[in-house]
């Protein structure tokens, strides 16, 4: 079915107003700037685990899962994307060493979400971009509990070693 132009233009006008979703992926996909959105999103993310509105971390992972997905529907570069996937495991980590031993589904929620940002980065050809970050990350984090540190230096040799990164496994 073809609609008239005069129509289109309506239906999104009523989108618009009507959907915050669409209003953020017009006005992103009208003027992107992707550095802004990604601190955007970063800031969601930051917020479950240092929190500047509440006392305690909620540390939900749905809401950081859910801001990934939110971002990478706006269409930003893979790069930002990957960015901002690292950065949820590094803010996990992050909190760890600030507040001690956390319980093990955090830790079984950073690994597999660890484990996807390691496939997208490797998949996307950023293996050599992220290695100095990543490898900062992983180091703070051993001395996590739960075989923690173990279990994420496994899922970055595996990732890297199989999209033909040289990795120093000693």
């Amino acid at each position: 079915m073809m609609l008239p132009k005069e129509r289109i233009v309506n239906i999104v006008l009523e989108l618009y107003d009507a959907r915050k979703e669409a209003k953020e992926f017009l006005d992103f996909y009208l003027e992107p700037n992707e550095d802004k959105k990604l601190e955007e999103y970063k800031a969601i993310i930051r917020e479950e685990f240092f929190p500047k509105r509440r006392i305690e971390p909620q540390c939900r992972f749905t809401v950081c899962r859910k801001a990934i997905s939110d971002f990478k529907k706006l269409k930003p570069h893979p790069m930002c994307i990957a960015d901002l996937m690292l950065y949820y495991i590094e803010c996990g980590v992050e909190m760890t060493v600030m507040y001690g031993d956390m319980w093990e589904q955090f830790y079984t929620a950073l690994e597999n979400n660890f484990d996807k940002a390691m496939a997208y980065i490797c998949q996307n050809g950023y293996g050599e971009p992220f290695r100095e970050r990543i490898e900062r990350m992983l180091h703070e984090a051993e001395h996590c509990g739960w075989g923690f540190p173990d279990t994420l230096w496994d899922m970055y040799y595996e990732h890297m070693q199989s999209n033909g990164y040289d990795v120093d496994i000693s």
